[in-house]
């Protein structure tokens, strides 16, 4: 008997979730889509502007490649970990033409199912436990996930909205960053909007170099209301201490479609490889070919795209001087981002009395972290007449 209590209890240890996820929480959306669908289901339409999941579709030409590719038996076998050379040249091809960066498709390109799967990749083939990484706040929740995910010690570097949300470079040299082994940029920036200077590229590639850090540039929002696309690549033509991640999520209406990719140094390259080519077996080969094809769009997709965003934007403006909520009108990608009035004790708070009160949901910016505690982002995913309905909504909100 008393075995037998000793094998159950050893069961009972054994099924126990991984210390690892210690200090991983589900996802904030997860939580509140799930409080938002209850509402729904109770009768009070919510209207959601607080996902980043583009509602327009790719283009048609996008669509017919994937439906053709399909339709060829030869095109569902697994695929190479690699990619498929027709999607790494026509990466190459996109880099070379809006970013003026040269990449070898052959070993400096590696398409992934999505930049948030390379997130986590890069952490956890460069990342060991006690190793430090540096994590913008307010920034993307997944960079600090992925780093804990891999054992690592999260360091933020804060944000300010009086420097124009750039990391202070002087300030984090006092650190002592011998320990620090990774740091993550994302600019056009999530969740504020921020566009990258010249001079700040250019400081943070000799921080880098200077304490031989690997710099992980996110630019998935290049594109949407920012005339000037710019890869931080271009700053290290070397490609000595940047690896970037980019997508066709937003930029290509391609969010659910999971097709994104790594570009670096060879060798880095190889690196991520040693360690997706564990996880996955290949992408699915029409959705790489469509890629392509989505890839080889001229500038005048861009301009449809933006003049729908620009639209969108000035609708979220509006709603957002509704709610007493200060913003700069200078802002680009995917959301709008706004500093909360005065009398509430945070940005939950805010987006939760507008939530009860309008069935209007925003997203509160400190789910970004601790300096995004005052202010809220608005996602241009929405229509305008859905606009037009949440800022009738939002009208009657109590003083």
């Amino acid at each position: 008997m008393n075995d037998i209590a000793s094998r159950q209890n050893t069961r009972k240890w054994a099924t126990q979730v991984s210390p690892r996820l210690n200090g991983i929480e589900e996802y904030y959306f997860s939580k509140k889509l799930s409080a938002i669908e209850q509402m729904n289901r109770a009768g009070s339409e919510v209207i959601n502007l607080g996902i980043g999941s583009p509602d327009m579709a790719p283009h048609p030409e996008v669509i017919q490649v994937l439906h053709e590719a399909a339709l060829n038996k030869k095109n569902h076998a697994y695929q190479s970990y690699k990619g498929s050379i027709v999607l790494r040249e026509a990466i190459s091809e996109w880099y070379k033409k809006w970013y003026k960066v040269d990449l070898n498709p052959a070993d400096e390109i590696l398409p992934l199912a999505g930049s948030k799967e390379g997130i986590m990749h890069i952490c956890m083939t460069y990342l060991n436990t006690g190793d430090g990484v540096l994590v913008p706040d307010p920034g993307y929740p997944t960079y600090r996930s992925a780093a804990l995910l891999a054992g690592a010690n999260v360091y933020d570097y804060t944000l300010d909205k009086s420097n124009g949300w750039m990391p202070d470079l002087d300030k984090l040299e006092q650190m002592d960053l011998t320990k620090i082994k990774l740091m993550f940029v994302n600019y056009p920036h999530m969740p504020t909007g921020a566009l990258p200077t010249e001079h700040f590229f250019e400081k943070l590639i000799l921080f880098a170099k200077k304490h031989h850090l690997l710099i992980c540039h996110d630019n998935p929002y290049s594109f949407i209301l920012n005339k000037k696309p710019v890869s931080l690549l271009s700053y290290d033509q070397e490609k000595e201490v940047v690896l970037e991640l980019n997508s066709l999520s937003k930029s290509h209406n391609m969010a659910g479609w999971r097709v994104g990719f790594l570009s670096g140094n060879a060798a880095r390259i190889a690196d991520v490889l040693r360690f997706k080519s564990n996880m996955d077996s290949g992408m699915f080969l029409p959705v790489q070919l469509a890629a392509a094809k989505a890839l080889s769009l001229g500038q005048q997709w861009f301009d449809d795209l933006n003049k729908v965003y620009s639209v969108r934007q000035k609708k979220a403006f509006e709603l957002l001087r509704i709610l007493n909520c200060e913003f700069d009108e200078n802002q680009s990608g995917l959301f709008v981002w706004a500093q909360i009035p005065e009398g509430f004790k945070d940005a939950f708070e805010f987006t939760d009395r507008i939530l009860n009160e309008c069935r209007v949901f925003i997203t509160p910016g400190g789910i970004f972290g601790n300096a995004g505690n005052g202010f809220v982002r608005v996602s241009l995913c929405k229509d305008e007449h859905i606009f037009d309905d949440a800022i009738n909504k939002c009208k009657n909100l109590q003083k």
